[in-house]
């Protein structure tokens, strides 16, 4: 389990997150949401142990987050940034093989889960392409193949962090995505995901963080945090909020 407590981090004079208490729980996936600037990757970059927080703790299980050698960090904590770049001409199945790596489970047991990993992203079909030759949604899915790979197949005591999995995605895709996000958070591990479009979060997470200006400003169910007021304070958006027609979670629509 990740555990943050009282988390801060400064650059320079200004403090740019403050005030950040969570547990992410094992088969759970935690949105969080808020305007651009509000610190949402900065608070990944604390938990995936990039950034160095100027007071607070992060938690993994129970040992602090630095202390965890990186080899030992890689096998239970799998982080898919906002950018992924390669620049050679590797195939898919190398890209998605490199989540591997940290493990020694063997050539067999690897190619196992690279074909379970492709076909869970919806990127099977690209294998044996070269990864320079794909477009920006369709490298983004690589991507999320390699890090579901690395923590194949989800377990409790295991956590992925994702920052805008579906930034580059058609509909279709974006759903695919979260859907094997969702699936992978069954299974027991524990998901954070960086999200914009409100609706996708309220329809696939368990529980949602609203940033405003790197502090929280609320953290609970969909239910209670995709209300008109709490979007309106954050996003400065006039919506109205309705039960969707056949799942019954919040269906937000812009005045």
């Amino acid at each position: 389990m990740l555990r943050v407590e009282a988390l801060q981090i400064r650059r320079g004079h200004k403090t740019v997150l403050a005030d950040v208490t969570l547990d992410l729980l094992p088969g759970e996936v935690l949105g969080v949401l808020g305007p651009n600037g509000a610190g949402k990757s900065t608070l990944l970059g604390a938990l995936c142990g990039e950034l160095h927080p100027d007071q607070g703790k992060v938690w993994l299980d129970q040992q602090e987050l630095k202390d965890w050698s990186g080899s030992q960090r890689a096998r239970r904590l799998a982080v898919l940034p906002q950018v992924s770049t390669l620049d050679f001409a590797f195939r898919v199945e190398e890209v998605v093989g490199m989540g591997r790596l940290p493990h020694q489970t063997g050539r067999v047991r690897d190619d196992e889960i690279i074909h379970a990993a492709l076909q869970a992203a919806d990127v099977g079909h690209l294998s044996g392409r070269s990864y320079l030759a794909l477009s920006g949604g369709e490298r983004q899915r690589v991507h999320l193949a390699r890090v579901l790979a690395q923590l194949w197949p989800g377990e409790a005591g295991q956590t992925l962090l994702l920052d805008e999995p579906t930034s580059m995605l058609d509909p279709l895709h974006q759903h695919t995505t979260l859907q094997a996000i969702r699936t992978f958070a069954d299974r027991g591990a524990a998901v954070l995901v960086i999200l914009h479009d409100l609706n996708l979060a309220a329809r696939y997470c368990d529980r949602i963080m609203l940033l405003e200006d790197g502090r929280p400003h609320a953290l609970d169910t969909p239910a209670q945090v995709m209300r008109p007021e709490p979007l309106k304070a954050v996003f400065g958006l006039d919506v109205l909020v309705q039960p969707h027609p056949e799942r019954g979670h919040p269906l937000i629509i812009a005045r």
